[in-house]
């Protein structure tokens, strides 16, 4: 391996390096997104089957 392709192994590795900075917090931005809507929509549907419903907190 000559100076030329070391550098532009060099090269290519720091280029994919940045793009996974510049893409992974809209990657993660996306998951949260999603789980929510899961759990909106979980909760929209209603309780869960075989679980009793919660009694209301008693004022002191």
């Amino acid at each position: 391996m000559n100076t030329t392709q070391t550098e532009a192994l060099i090269s290519m590795v720091a280029v994919l390096g940045l793009f996974v900075l510049m893409v992974a917090p809209a990657v993660i931005g996306i998951l949260r997104d999603r789980r929510l809507d899961r759990q909106i929509r979980r909760a929209a549907a209603g309780p869960a089957r075989g679980t009793a419903p919660r009694r209301p907190a008693r004022a002191a």
